[in-house]
């Protein structure tokens, strides 16, 4: 277990771009409409990388970790329908409720939100509280790891829904780091007739095939668009998605995307895009839609947003993306792993880290 006291907790801490320190802090307070999350595990995204060892965060010291799924500690006072020990996800968007999107429940587009992970505090610590509003319950028979993942599962799902992926189509994805892979899972589950996936990364490629992504290739052994050409009769793809955020897997989804068909920006970008003006063209006389995506759609009134599609699809087996944990670390450790996936000294998927005595 922890050494943390009653009145703090464990937490990793950064203090600088690349100062991160295992530390003792205060537990945070349960304010009014609040309720204190005890972390069962946090996933480290892909973004928490460049946050922690090169951008920073918005301000410091910062706690980060914004993936995660824990058990409820405390509720304030006027909160009734939670009880401690209740297991929870925790949409972590801190809506302002008062802007033009907000009041229309476009929770992602808000214009003044706060941030769990890079605005405020996050959950790579033992808790982290949170309005009331942006909690869910688990459903029975979902674990606390799955669990824990629901946020890049979300954010998978909203993008094919953003491309109107359907029955029937042929989606090619680049990229497959594990938001890349949820969304070759999600296309599938969704119906796709065919789906794509590229990466130059062999043992994401492996991991994608034992996830059932049959059509996974290295796109430098081989062409993708020469590919999504022999398998789409010359057609191209209904629905690219270009998850890894370089250049040339922008340039190569403008590319394979047939007539009509729709391209979904998912991937954070790493470097300026420069179209030719022929690929240019191309894109107007083909019809192309060039699409946004960021987060997930969250409701608080339980409609079927893209968090409780994701659990929903948890708890029936549907959706199950246990193959993708390929570590599971403990907060006290946690900077090691860090370092591993900043450096790529070995390969890793979904990285979860949990406080000592969750596991």
């Amino acid at each position: 277990m922890a050494n943390s006291s009653h009145q703090s907790m464990q937490a990793l801490v950064l203090h600088a771009v690349g100062d991160v320190r295992l530390e003792e802090i205060p537990k945070p307070e349960v304010e009014a409409g609040k309720v204190r999350v005890r972390i069962g595990f946090c996933g480290v995204c892909g973004s928490d990388i460049p946050r922690i060892f090169l951008k920073g965060t918005y301000h410091f010291p910062t706690v980060c970790g914004h993936e995660f799924a824990g058990m409820v500690d405390i509720c304030s006072t006027e909160i009734d329908d939670l009880t401690p020990g209740d297991p929870v996800v925790v949409f972590p968007l801190l809506w302002c409720g008062k802007c033009r999107a907000c009041e229309i429940g476009e929770y992602a587009q808000c214009y003044d939100y706060d941030y769990l992970g890079s605005r405020s505090d996050g959950a790579f610590a033992e808790y982290v509280t949170a309005p009331r509003q942006n909690l869910i319950p688990i459903p029975n028979g979902v674990s606390l790891e799955e669990a824990a993942m629901t946020e890049p599962a979300a954010v998978a799902l909203h993008a094919l829904r953003r491309g109107k992926c359907g029955v029937g189509q042929t989606v090619a994805v680049f990229g497959a780091g594990p938001i890349g892979l949820m969304v070759g899972i999600w296309a599938q589950i969704m119906g796709a007739d065919q789906v794509i996936l590229f990466d130059i990364i062999e043992e994401k490629l492996a991991l994608a095939k034992r996830l059932g992504i049959g059509l996974s290739f290295n796109s430098w052994e081989s062409n993708p668009i020469q590919i999504i050409e022999d398998l789409t009769d010359g057609q191209g793809a209904h629905l690219c998605v270009e998850a890894a955020g370089v250049p040339q897997t922008f340039t190569q989804a403008v590319q394979a995307t047939q007539c009509g068909g729709n391209i979904v920006i998912l991937g954070n970008p790493s470097a300026e895009v420069t179209l030719p003006t022929s690929l240019i063209s191309q894109l107007m006389r083909r019809e192309v839609n060039i699409i946004g995506t960021w987060n997930s759609d969250y409701s608080v009134f339980g409609n079927n947003d893209d968090w409780r599609t994701v659990l929903q699809a948890m708890a029936s087996k549907t959706l199950n993306l246990k193959p993708l944990i390929t570590h599971l670390v403990p907060l006290t450790e946690a900077f090691d792993i860090l370092q591993i996936m900043r450096d790529k000294t070995e390969f890793y998927a979904k990285v979860l880290i949990h406080p000592e005595g969750n596991r």
